[in-house]
Formats: C-alpha cells, structure tokens, sequence
C-alpha cells in the first residue's frame, strides 16, 4: 500500500500552500518510517476519513466521537486488510455510520489535515475524502461515537473545529460542482 499512497498523494494537485504542505510532510512520513500506516506509529501515524453528505449536498452526517467529544467526520485508522486509503476511508464511514450503501466521489482526497491524535501518537495524518449516502439513509451510532446526526449544512452544531466546517465547505462545493 505504500507505493499506492505515496502515487496517490503525488498525483493530488492543490493551489493551497498549506495544502501542499501537508502533502510533503504526509509523503515524507510515509517514505521514511515502515510504521506510517500503523496505529503504533509514532511520533505520529495516517489515517483515513470521509465527510458524508446526502446526494443534494444539503445535509451532512457526523459523529459526536466518543473521545473528543466534537461533531466530526467518520475515520481512523488503517487496518492491515485496507488495500489503499480510500477503502479504509470508505470502510471506517460504513462501520462509523451505520450506512452500508455509502459512495465515494473521485479517487483523489478532497483534503488533507493534521490534528493532534486521542490515541497515544502525537498527530494523525488524515488523508479526507467524500462520501455520498443514499437518500433514505438511516444512521446509526457505533461504539465509536456518542451519537450519529443528519445536519443541515447551513446549521452546523457548535461543538466542531474549523477544519470540519473547511471540510464541509470543500465538501459541499465538490458535490454541487458535480450536479
């Protein structure tokens, strides 16, 4: 999988500086250290998300994560079986969730962020990606998360970091792009 990430983030093009910063610093950790991948990875590791909205990019889910205690976007991290980081994207959105029928748009990540990590490691990488549900979706919360909640893009709760709402934002702009 190694060959695959570093290919996959080479080949990911962004006009942000900070952006494409992280970009290096994802690709550096992952030619330089065997354990990028591994939750035991230190001093920090990658993981993989999906921010999920409905087909009509109006409502996003999130989860209330049981450690932080904030509304986030589902992931985590990577698991020996993953062949490639959108799989463990899209199988960390299906397990957290509770949707099945889950849909990733694109082969590229929508974004990229580094935030300090609950886990023992001092960072994730988390290399973000979009999923779209099915419109009769129903949620439901996994151990992983106090609660699962549909959300108006417009009315966002309180209790999320900025990287969520850019996320949302990017999110958003993919899918009503595409439409």
């Amino acid at each position: 999988m190694r060959d695959a990430t570093l290919a996959l983030l080479a080949s990911w093009h962004t006009d942000d500086p900070r952006q494409a910063a992280l970009r290096d610093l994802f690709s550096e950790r992952i030619r330089d250290d065997d354990s990028w991948w591994s939750r035991r990875g230190r001093p920090d590791h990658l993981t993989a998300s999906a921010m999920v909205l409905d087909p009509q990019a109006q409502r996003v889910l999130l989860g209330l994560h049981r450690k932080v205690r904030l509304w986030l976007q589902f992931g985590g991290h990577l698991e020996p079986d993953d062949t490639s980081l959108r799989d463990a994207a899209l199988r960390e959105a299906r397990e957290e969730s509770g949707v099945d029928d889950l849909a990733l748009i694109g082969d590229a990540p929508l974004r990229l962020d580094r935030h300090a990590a609950p886990c023992g490691a001092r960072y994730h990488l988390d290399v973000e990606f979009l999923a779209v549900a099915p419109p009769d979706a129903r949620p439901h919360t996994s151990e992983e998360s106090l609660d699962v909640r549909w959300f108006d893009v417009n009315d966002l709760p309180a209790s999320i970091d900025d990287s969520v709402r850019r996320l949302i934002d990017d999110a958003v702009e993919v899918l009503t792009s595409q439409t």
